[in-house]
């Protein structure tokens, strides 16, 4: 019997639920909140002991449109009466087929663009590796400092970040060098970042061997830091110079985080190619690569695909998704809603001494907290634990939120681009109330 058939005195307690699912789960996948839902609604969720929460997660950057959006539903069940899978490499559909086009439309780059989807954001990225060495037939990737690129061996190699990630599962795929990412907060300049990309061509790999460089627009799990359009600029001056691939990783920054439908859209230049997934389908299992055609197309026929690859029904919810942005003008509500949230968090700093710093592009945003000595935030002192009191304190006042960061110092919103203002305001008076209390614990 499914949970929602039960009467709500028969329904297992959230400890209950834990219980289970410490003796049947894997010990490795972590749990940031110890409570089982319910159901939901746009940026609201009930746990099973009905508690209601604001959710500024978003299932890490998956629901820019909410949770069960009515088109996205309506859209999946209409496309489960007609069929679920064929496996597009054997019988094809067209849904996969229009919502290339899309992204093809969508994808920053004066030229011509190709498209290939796939199931999860970690597929997507091994997917752009393998295409930019058929491309370019060089073997050497060079990723950045903090970065997360997935959770496979090639993408926890491209990965930037050891703790809880990397731990215990190498050795890692051969030719993956990681050069700084500029983060001026902690002492590292466009000028650093850029010495260290030549220090690898100078001390472990050839220009001429490197097929591409990895890049976020908006670091994720590495905390929200923004890469800064000179350092963007400089990367591509230096791969052209050298026949070097651009490929920027998408898959928490695209589908209108950021305020445009991919970040790199408000680079000065274009990646070679760019991977995205999380909130393309509003909350159903999708993800691509994207990029110039003659890229693309490198890859012989059958060197591309996956069995459950561009899902019919995903294409279903991923093309819904598109539709909802340009009905709501969701593009410009991530703009609007990312300025609200920065104008807050910057209104609590004043309060709050342990924010250092508030910063985010659209409705990607976070808050970094530090140690306080006389009166002030001290940069050179990351609080993690500060931070871990701030995220339980919330959960426990009915607010859902998400650490990050190199130090696991950084606050991340990730809240619904649908969210109401008056929810996004109920959940930052949360947030305001968590971090006075967690301070002065």
């Amino acid at each position: 019997m499914s949970a929602s058939t039960r009467s709500s005195s028969a329904r297992p307690s959230n400890a209950q639920l834990m219980d289970r699912r410490r003796a049947a789960v894997a010990r490795g996948v972590g749990q940031a909140l110890e409570v089982f839902i319910d159901h939901a609604n746009n940026a609201e969720l009930w746990d099973v002991e009905g508690k209601r929460y604001i959710d500024f997660a978003g299932g890490i950057a998956v629901l820019n449109t909410g949770h069960c959006h009515a088109e996205v539903v309506a859209a999946v069940q209409q496309q489960l009466t007609q069929y679920t899978h064929t496996c597009f490499q054997v019988v094809a559909y067209e849904p996969y087929v229009e919502l290339a086009e899309q992204l093809n439309r969508l994808a920053p780059g004066n030229f011509a663009k190709k498209a290939l989807l796939l199931t999860s954001g970690a597929e997507a990225v091994e997917n752009a590796v393998k295409i930019a060495r058929a491309a370019t037939k060089r073997s050497g990737i060079i990723a950045f400092t903090g970065g997360y690129h997935g959770r496979t061996m090639m993408t926890l190699g491209l990965t930037g970040k050891v703790q809880p990630y990397k731990t215990g599962f190498g050795p890692y795929p051969a030719e993956i060098f990681h050069a700084q990412f500029p983060n001026e907060l902690h002492g590292v300049s466009i000028d650093d970042a850029m010495a260290s990309v030549e220090q690898i061509f100078k001390n472990d790999i050839e220009a001429e061997r490197v097929a591409a460089f990895i890049v976020e627009p908006v670091q994720g799990e590495g905390g929200f830091y923004v890469a800064p359009n000179e350092f963007i600029r400089r990367l591509r001056e230096l791969a052209d110079r050298h026949g070097i691939l651009l490929i920027a990783d998408e898959v928490q920054t695209g589908a209108g985080r950021t305020g445009t439908w991919f970040a790199s859209e408000q680079w000065p230049v274009a990646p070679d190619l760019i991977t995205t997934a999380k909130s393309m389908a509003g909350g159903f299992p999708i993800s691509a690569v994207v990029g110039r055609a003659e890229v693309m197309d490198a890859p012989a026929p059958g060197g591309l695909g996956g069995t459950y690859a561009g899902s019919p029904v995903a294409c279903a919810a991923a093309l819904a998704v598109l539709e909802v942005f340009e009905k709501e003008q969701l593009l410009a509500r991530s703009q609007a809603l990312g300025e609200r949230i920065k104008a807050r968090l910057k209104t609590m700093a004043g309060v709050v001494s342990a924010i250092g710093d508030v910063r985010g592009l659209g409705a990607m945003v976070a808050l970094e907290l530090f140690a306080v000595e006389g009166g002030k935030a001290q940069l050179a002192k990351p609080d993690a634990d500060l931070t871990k009191r701030v995220v339980q304190l919330a959960a426990q006042r009915g607010l859902v939120l998400l650490s990050c960061g190199t130090y696991g110092n950084v606050v991340r919103i990730l809240v619904p681009l649908t969210a109401s203002d008056a929810i996004v305001d109920e959940g930052l008076d949360i947030l305001q109330a968590s971090l006075q209390a967690a301070s002065q614990a």
